[in-house]
């Protein structure tokens, strides 16, 4: 009985604060949805909404206890269905074979690769050849060799080159980043490059979203050939989302400084510019008299900034981070349109429920992660400081104390994301920040809106120098503290529970009422001794035959010190080795328990002369009499059906497992259709036959 009544207590104290479980529950049936190794029957859709909506009505019938448990179990099946229902909007046919040959598109995005190279993204497609039922919604196209003596790309232009296209690649390692997940919300079809010249067929057509990506290209050309060099293409990034031009040195130091997410038009900016909008605003009614007197002034000043802030949104490209920023400061300013509070857990929440209905598939990525961990922990460190009654020392010294909070929290708060995912830590990213973000809201983002202002008049040359001037200082801080000592560690990828694990954890610290919440920190401290007892694969396989490697008392051996770099790169960085490609291949005479012999190329292969039982063979080009040897050979067609192989110790012995074996067959898996051979491990030594063609 006292049982009962202390949880009916615990759960009255929750009144008014349960909204903020909302989003929480629709997550959990995202991740759900992604998590399933099989594509959902229209059955199982219909069950999962069956139950929903069973939820909500039984909640309304039962108890106090029962009925927000009920809810949150309703938020669920519909965070299910929504992803469900996007994944299905999105479809399209998605290549299947290796292409060569004409590709005909309009060009509606231009970025670089992580090689540098000029990427186009291109929709309305013709491939020789190919039925248009089974030709890519998109595809993109990296310009290399002689392909940039062509025509300069330009938005809505329609285009035509000869490239080599493909379907876009699975897990680099199992369990490992989904770009054919990712390429499938995108509506890639095929990814490719070619080496030929672009020849202009036709003008671009009329099109108000590709109008708007012209005006985007143009001020980001200008104000690039204003502010020359990477501040330039600094400048550009953070006014239209541009980031072409910017050097990949620069962006290293920013990496490795912890302050590249001051390149990405997110939360931060679209916060600051929204917020110098509305007190200028503010600041301008109030010295008009009739205005201050007569009109709700606070209100007309949120109306302007909200304007405002969709002109930066359809400036910066409208990208996912963009979005999502924008609708956390729409939420805000929409709040002070209704007397809300602007900044709760709640309008936070409600941000998330509008992103999470709208893309579903954004929760699986490290922008959604980071921007709403940093926003919640924020939000909730400076509401405990405003409810405790705390004061940060004297006037002078709170904007000082403020942002220094704010550094920290954010930066703690996305830590353990941004290490999950890009397996780095910047040591010093706290001084990085401190000396850079007071600098892009007191003057990079006004100078910015006073660029645009005196825009019509020919006087924007004030604004950008005023903004290269901060934009100087923030590269300069970025090559000062990368260039220290130890400025960036790397960590080795975590297990798939633990960043779940730590996020519901740290939001039970967060929502939940009473001091009940402090059991939450137990899931976080299970979360980290997970990740730091965690295990690699002891042997990797890519999903070409082109690379392997080995687990060795060194770290990671590879068998190729070049090819396969993207591969490669993925690999060492999961391990939590800030190492290149070719010092892995020294050390991959070392020994190891696993017998295993890597075929690169055709002469290697005409070269291999057998193999005993219990070795593995991994070839990247086909082996004739494969089926008649006693090893397991692993060639392009098998590989093609398993995607990439990892082999781990387990409790009886070695352990294959494949990238299809966690990732499943979805709508976006590319796997080959043909069943591959059972696969067994066992075997005392290594020894490597042939490493380059």
């Amino acid at each position: 009985m006292g049982h009962g009544l202390g949880i009916r207590h615990a759960m009255l104290i929750q009144r008014g604060h349960l909204f903020g479980w909302c989003p929480v529950g629709m997550a959990c049936g995202i991740a759900l949805f992604f998590g399933l190794r099989f594509e959902p029957s229209l059955a199982i859709y219909a069950g999962v909404i069956a139950a929903g909506l069973g939820a909500l009505v039984a909640a309304r019938r039962v108890g106090e206890v029962m009925s927000p448990l009920l809810v949150l179990a309703a938020m669920i099946a519909l965070g299910f269905t929504l992803a469900g229902w996007r994944a299905h909007s999105v479809a399209g046919p998605v290549l299947d074979w290796r292409y060569y040959g004409p590709v005909e598109g309009r060009i509606i995005g231009m970025d670089r690769s992580a090689s540098d190279a000029v990427r186009l993204t291109l929709d309305h497609v013709k491939l020789d050849r190919v039925a248009p039922t089974d030709t890519p919604t998109r595809v993109r196209i990296s310009l290399h060799g002689d392909s940039a003596l062509g025509v300069t790309p330009e938005p809505g232009l329609r285009v035509m080159t000869t490239a080599h296209l493909g379907p876009p690649g699975g897990p680099v390692e199992p369990g490992g980043f989904d770009f054919q997940r990712h390429a499938w919300f995108a509506q890639l079809g095929a990814v490719g490059y070619t080496r030929v010249p672009l020849m202009a067929i036709s003008v671009a057509e009329f099109d108000l979203r590709q109008t708007i990506f012209r005006i985007r290209m143009t001020v980001s050309a200008h104000v690039r050939a204003a502010l020359p060099g990477d501040v330039g293409g600094f400048a550009a990034a953070v006014t239209t989302g541009d980031r072409s031009g910017i050097s990949q040195d620069a962006l290293g130091d920013l990496r490795a400084s912890n302050t590249a997410h001051l390149l990405a038009i997110s939360g931060l900016h679209m916060g600051l510019l929204s917020g110098f909008v509305f007190g200028l605003l503010r600041l301008i009614f109030a010295l008009i008299p009739f205005v201050a007197l007569n009109w709700p002034a606070r209100k007309l000043a949120a109306v302007g900034s909200l304007i405002a802030a969709s002109v930066y949104l359809a400036l910066s490209g409208g990208n996912v981070a963009t979005e999502r920023a924008f609708v956390m400061v729409a939420v805000a300013l929409c709040a002070i349109l209704v007397n809300r509070r602007a900044i709760s857990l709640r309008a936070v929440a409600m941000a998330a429920i509008i992103v999470l209905t709208l893309r579903p598939e954004a929760l699986m990525g490290p922008g959604f992660q980071m921007s709403f961990a940093a926003t919640t922990a924020l939000v909730a460190v400076f509401g405990w400081i405003r409810d405790l009654e705390w004061t940060l020392g004297p006037k002078w010294m709170q904007p000082v104390l403020g942002v220094v909070i704010s550094s920290a929290v954010a930066g703690l708060a996305t830590a353990p994301i941004g290490a999950a995912h890009f397996n780095t830590m910047a040591h010093y990213g706290l001084i990085a920040n401190l000396a850079s973000v007071p600098l892009m809201g007191i003057l990079v983002i006004p100078a910015a809106v006073i660029a645009l202002a005196l825009a019509p008049i020919g006087l924007d040359i004030i604004g950008l120098w005023l903004m290269g001037a901060g934009l100087r200082w923030i590269l300069w801080v970025a090559d000062t503290v990368s260039g220290l000592e130890g400025a960036q560690g790397f960590v080795a990828g975590p297990g798939p529970v633990v960043l779940p694990l730590m996020a519901l954890g740290m939001l039970f610290v967060i929502l939940w009422q009473g001091r009940v919440r402090a059991l939450g920190v137990l899931p976080v401290i299970v979360a980290l001794v997970l990740w730091q007892f965690g295990s690699r694969p002891h042997v990797l396989i890519a999903d070409t035959g082109g690379l392997v490697g080995l687990m060795t008392t060194e770290g990671r051996a590879l068998s190729r010190a070049k090819g396969a770099g993207f591969v490669a790169r993925n690999w060492l960085e999961n391990d939590g080795e800030g190492i290149d490609q070719a010092t892995a291949a020294d050390r991959w005479d070392q020994d190891h328990p696993i017998r295993i012999t890597h075929l690169s190329g055709k002469r290697a292969a005409a070269a291999f002369s057998g193999c005993v039982k219990g070795e593995i063979v991994v070839a990247n080009t086909d082996l004739e009499g494969a089926r008649d040897l006693p090893c397991l050979v692993l060639t392009p067609p098998i590989l093609r059906y398993t995607g990439a192989i990892a082999v781990l110790h387990g409790k009886d012995g070695w352990v294959l497992r494949t990238a299809r074996d966690v990732a499943g067959d979805r709508m976006w898996s590319g796997w080959a259709k043909a069943p591959a051979p059972a696969l067994a491990v066992g075997g005392p030594s290594i020894r490597t036959l042939a490493r380059n063609d």
